[in-house]
């Protein structure tokens, strides 16, 4: 009996050594395989996020079909009221947006210089302190220029990103519609690819998934784009610069969890130091403002708690996303932390669900 629980743990030992091997193997031939990932990722993201807007849209669809309106009408409808929404606001927001990042660019030298007063003003004042003190303070403060420096550099890469699949994105809304449009039939393929034993296991699990993500997602992106037209309106209306630049980040920002908020607030704050410390103030309270009118009154009522996620653990999974995949982890780790919640649930609880 003992060398038969012997070799059982040796067995599993065995299995987790090699396992850990095949990882750092695997991460040792990264030159080789992370091209062609991105290559592929290059190549599908059109589809991906066709994929994500179906998602979010078939639902609206079938709520108009099943309350009369045929199911083309309904797509139409909704299709143009989306895409017709998007594109609008995209062909009178980016020429303003672009405009505005020029200005933003043509004062940065401004920003630079009043930064660097601020900093000698801060090594003045702070050099009669302990010299611990004066060199932690230091260390804060090189520590913030490197955690901004990165920040804009990834927002920077974003953008570049953006326009060098121009091209790509304009596919998006060409496969949406056949996404939406056949949505169906797609379900269909997928189920005759999934093997007769899974399918039922199969269906219930993506029913899970969607009543634990959908509506989080659907709620989330209504939240982000209420906050970043209130920071926007807010802004304009105590003459800041640049409000719908500002505003535009500040809601974007926001679907981050906890410290989406804090990034977008960065950039206006900064700006509003170079203008006067009125306005430093005013920035800072209309921060507050729009995050108390998110966390007690947009999210309770659009979002609600859906996730069903300890606060702890949405913290645990925005870290990891950060500092795995920067921004674009920051914006994955909540839906991916949710899907890995229902995954985990099912494995321990197998039977499907009704």
């Amino acid at each position: 009996m003992m060398k038969a629980v012997s070799f059982r743990w040796l067995y599993r030992l065995s299995v987790l050594l090699l396992l850990f091997l095949t990882l750092f193997i695997f991460f040792k031939l990264q030159h080789i395989w992370l091209p062609i990932l991105f290559m592929l990722l290059k190549v599908l993201s059109p589809f991906i996020v066709a994929a994500l807007i179906t998602y979010l849209l078939h639902p609206t669809v079938e709520k108009l079909h099943k309350s009369g309106i045929q199911r083309p009408l309904a797509l139409f409808i909704i299709y143009l009221l989306f895409f017709g929404g998007v594109g609008y606001g995209l062909y009178k927001g980016i020429p303003l947006f672009l405009v505005q990042v020029m200005e933003v660019g043509d004062q940065l030298p401004l920003f630079v210089e009043t930064y660097k007063e601020w900093v000698s003003q801060v090594h003045y004042h702070t050099s009669s302190l302990p010299d611990g003190i004066h060199t932690k303070i230091e260390g804060a403060i090189d520590d913030t220029e490197k955690m901004l420096e990165g920040i804009l550099n990834r927002i920077a890469d974003g953008i570049r990103s953006a326009f060098s699949m121009f091209f790509l994105l304009i596919l998006i809304p060409f496969i949406a519609f056949y996404m939406l449009k056949d949505f169906d039939k797609i379900k269909h393929f997928v189920f005759i690819l999934t093997p007769a034993k899974w399918r039922d296991k199969g269906k219930s699990f993506l029913k899970d998934v969607d009543h634990s993500l959908g509506s989080y997602l659907r709620g989330q992106f209504l939240v982000c784009f209420i906050i970043g037209a209130c920071a926007t309106i807010l802004l304009w209306i105590f003459h800041m610069p640049y409000p719908f630049f500002l505003g535009t980040i500040i809601g974007v920002t926001n679907i981050i969890p906890y410290f989406g908020p804090v990034i977008g607030a960065i950039p206006s704050a900064v700006i509003a130091f170079t203008i006067s410390v009125k306005m430093v103030v005013i920035v800072v309270i209309i921060i507050f403002v729009l995050q108390f009118l998110e966390g007690n009154v947009l999210s309770p009522l659009i979002v609600g708690k859906s996730l069903h996620i300890h606060p702890l653990l949405i913290m645990l999974a925005l870290l990891l996303g950060g500092e795995v995949g920067g921004v674009l982890g920051l914006i994955l780790a909540v839906p991916l932390l949710a899907i890995l919640k229902v995954t985990i649930t099912y494995i321990r609880s197998p039977s499907p669900s009704d």
